[in-house]
């Protein structure tokens, strides 16, 4: 969008650990410049040259650089800061770009994943800025639906595995068929204003997720009016807040009323 931004992120922290050290730093030279001993280090030649202190330095950095490459706030700052150079360097001005600092809500189920990211990639298209999903910019659906004309998907996006099974491979657990006819339905309706207008298609993923159609089309049009923090179904959110130590478990009345309708 043009004033603020979006994203869905699954976070592998397993994934990360499990880096060599070597492949903890190419990844980090990817989005940062580094610095000299890690550059060092990198090059075969000159590891062999550096001294213990020198290695137990990269070492170091190398934990700290693992450690943000799954931190969110890290991704976040990544991601913000050259946006805010570009917009300053246009407005020739200085200072903070981004109002305050990003929200962050987690996503219990797999009814709140696809919710939350039909509610994105439809963000344009309720904003009346494109006419259908493919077609507007910066999305994640426009990139997976020219991917599809080639029978492929994004390497850069977490592909579609299909519905849940016995050794499911790490993915978003949906076909994204089913996925791609659930948005332009749910677009279709929510610009129609027509409730009932979800094809039949569609109407089956979501029964598929525990919802009514009703219900859908309110998630996926006004999903941050009904959840400020965690979204998910309503034993979901209790076990959550139960366990990052909150006696309050919000968006109760939200998940009851939208998640748990089957």
């Amino acid at each position: 969008m043009s004033n603020h931004t979006h994203v869905v992120l699954h976070v592998d922290a397993e994934q990360a650990k499990s880096w060599s050290q070597e492949e903890v730093i190419n990844r980090w030279h990817q989005v940062c410049k580094g610095n000299f001993l890690s550059n060092t280090w990198l090059d075969e030649s000159l590891r062999r040259q550096m001294d213990k202190a020198q290695l137990q330095a990269v070492e170091r950095l190398a934990n700290d650089w693992r450690k943000r490459l799954f931190d969110i706030s890290w991704f976040m700052r990544l991601l913000n800061e050259p946006i805010a150079r570009q917009a300053n360097e246009e407005d020739d001005c200085t200072g903070r770009f981004w109002e305050g600092r990003f929200k962050s809500q987690p996503l219990l189920d797999e009814a709140a994943l696809a919710a939350c990211m039909a509610y994105v990639d439809l963000n344009p298209v309720r904003a009346g800025i494109a006419r259908t999903p493919e077609t507007s910019s910066h999305t994640s659906i426009k990139k997976r639906a020219k991917a599809a004309k080639s029978n492929s998907q994004p390497k850069a996006l977490l592909p579609f595995v299909g519905n849940p099974r016995s050794n499911m491979p790490k993915g978003l657990p949906f076909a994204f068929t089913d996925y791609l006819l659930l948005v332009d339905e749910t677009g279709r309706a929510i610009c129609d204003g027509n409730k009932g207008g979800i094809s039949e298609n569609a109407r089956n993923i979501v029964a598929r997720l525990g919802l009514t159609e009703e219900n859908w089309l309110e998630l996926t049009s006004q999903l941050e009016r009904n959840f400020s923090g965690a979204i998910g179904k309503e034993h979901l959110l209790r076990e959550y807040h139960l366990h990052i130590g909150q006696q309050r478990t919000s968006g109760l009345s939200a998940s009851r009323r939208l998640l748990n309708a089957a």
